[in-house]
């Protein structure tokens, strides 16, 4: 029987590190690294932001899952400067130095977030669906320009950028996932969320299927959303690179 895949997760104690640890741990042999200490998990205690500190927890992994950052979006810019930047640049750095084959980013919906006070798109944000047809609104590709909507989105765009460095110079293939909205409850909690909504079970299905994905891939961008009828996040390019097929909608919880 072969080996595990081994992934190290960073950030590994916050609300995406524990719908990831509970929905990969069978597949895949975890570890993680966080500033706080997780009972019965593989975890080496240390702060991202020391890129030496968190060096031995590289060793020998074969993917990378970087969620280590504050996860507000409403941090300042002194948050996302000394500590979110810097957990990114220090998570790609130590992945190239110790041979990982692959990082997957957790980037976020926020880098490019002031397209939703444009319309249609801020119409449905607010839940506003007269004149609407969700078969026929224009969706977001990942081809067009960045607009963080804050701080913590321009740190989320600029781990998107070193991650393009670290894949074009050093060939580490970097997968960034501009992740919507994953909360712990994992449904609808405002108009919004009925466009953004990424379930735990659509979550663990995309991260899985960008760790099984082919290693041609040297760097990409995914929107994560699961299949929602007002979604205005194109996807197409994650279902047909890594086969990614989400399978709920927010209107259930309509």
């Amino acid at each position: 029987m072969a080996d595990k895949t081994k992934v190290l997760i960073t950030g590994a104690s916050g609300l995406v590190g524990g719908v990831l640890r509970e929905g990969l741990g069978d597949k895949y042999q975890l570890s993680g690294v966080d500033r706080q200490s997780i009972p019965d998990f593989d975890l080496l205690v240390a702060d991202s932001t020391d890129l030496e500190a968190v060096q031995p927890a590289f060793e020998g992994k074969d993917v990378v899952i970087d969620l280590a950052s504050s996860p507000s979006d409403k941090i300042p810019w002194e948050t996302a400067y000394g500590n979110n930047i810097r957990c990114t640049y220090n998570a790609l750095q130590a992945a190239s130095e110790a041979g990982v084959k692959r990082v997957i980013f957790a980037s976020s919906n926020h880098a490019t977030g002031m397209y939703e006070n444009d319309k249609p798109f801020s119409d449905i944000v607010a839940g506003r669906y007269e004149g609407l047809d969700p078969q026929s609104i224009p969706r977001i590709e990942v081809t067009w320009p960045v607009r963080p909507d804050g701080p913590y989105g321009i740190a989320k765009a600029f781990g998107e950028a070193a991650g393009r460095y670290f894949s074009d110079e050093f060939g580490l293939s970097v997968i960034c996932l501009r992740i919507g909205t994953l909360n712990a409850e994992s449904r609808p909690q405002s108009p919004r969320h009925f466009a953004t909504l990424l379930t735990h079970r659509d979550l663990v299905h995309l991260v899985d299927r960008c760790i099984q994905a082919p290693d041609d891939i040297e760097f990409a961008i995914f929107y994560g959303v699961s299949n929602n009828t007002w979604r205005f996040w194109d996807i197409s390019n994650s279902e047909k690179l890594v086969g990614y097929q989400p399978q709920d909608n927010a209107e259930q919880w309509r």
